[in-house]
């Protein structure tokens, strides 16, 4: 049989790696993750620099490109060159600068400096989710709320006040929305009614509230339907998930922003309000009432 044919593009790639990851050995799916999470630095990084930051040898990084049809490391990195003008991302050229900064000792920087830079890779990053938004997942998941009746809501630690705004917004709608807070250690006890037919909004990102988890292993389970708020197809939360919304959040100085998964969060919520909007069909009684002298 002939080799595969290498993917020709960088999502094509990380489809392929996400339908394999389970698969593939430990060092592959530490190279996975960093392809994915890191796919801005993969066309100016050489072999070496990849494998330090990935914790495995050269070699490794090899296998991983013939693994996915490529000759070798050169041929898969080509496809992240010729991407490189519309994948660059400018939240990672903030957070090299800030490094620089630092690292030069040239002063300290002010607290209005650290403000300034904050809020601009804040921009970057909602600039970048605008750019790599995979609208058919966006659009499965404003689908399924729409015909849910039930909507669940778990979010733990750093992801908390994003799964608290959506319990806040979701409650403007006619669905019976239901927060998993896990006060208590409780997050088991509050799903008892969850069932199937119910949509399950999950949000988490690396390295993965164990909380947020056992939920979103709970209603795949029970045949509720998973919607995964997280960064990388890779994540446990995608697993078995009918929609995955990437995002992948700013970070300056050591502290990430949740400027764009807020940002993510609210344009779900504003979209589904939309559709909701344009489904509804106002009774025979109120229709002539609206168009009465």
């Amino acid at each position: 049989m002939p080799a595969a044919a290498p993917p020709r593009t960088i999502e094509r790639l990380l489809k392929d790696i996400s339908s394999e990851f389970e698969s593939l050995s430990k060092q592959l799916k530490l190279i996975a993750r960093y392809v994915e999470q890191h796919r801005d630095h993969i066309g100016l990084e050489g072999i070496q620099d990849m494998a330090e930051h990935c914790g495995v040898q050269p070699s490794a990084v090899i296998r991983f490109a013939k693994h996915f049809g490529f000759s070798g490391f050169s041929e898969m990195q080509k496809i992240f060159r010729d991407g490189i003008s519309r994948q660059l991302a400018p939240s990672r050229n903030y957070q090299a600068r800030i490094r620089e900064v630092i690292a030069s000792g040239q002063g300290e920087m002010s607290s209005a400096d650290i403000a300034r830079e904050f809020i601009g890779g804040s921009i970057a990053g909602m600039q970048e989710l605008q750019r790599s938004l995979h609208a058919p997942s966006f659009v499965k998941a404003v689908e399924l709320l729409v015909h849910a009746d039930c909507v669940w809501v778990v979010g733990s630690r750093r992801s908390f006040s994003v799964a608290a705004y959506l319990d806040y917004a979701l409650q403007h709608t006619d669905k019976r929305i239901q927060l998993v807070s896990a006060l208590g250690s409780m997050h088991e006890g509050q799903l008892r009614s969850l069932r199937a037919g119910d949509v399950m909004i999950a949000v988490s990102f690396t390295p993965y509230a164990e909380e947020t988890q056992i939920c979103t292993e709970t209603a795949v389970q029970r045949g509720a339907k998973v919607i995964a708020i997280t960064d990388s197809r890779m994540s446990p939360l995608a697993r078995g998930a009918s929609a995955v919304l990437l995002v992948q959040d700013n970070s300056t100085l050591g502290f990430r922003s949740l400027t764009s998964t807020m940002g993510l969060a609210q344009s779900l919520f504003i979209a589904l309000a939309y559709r909701l909007e344009l489904d509804y069909q106002p009774t025979q009684q109120q229709a002539l009432a609206q168009h009465s002298p």
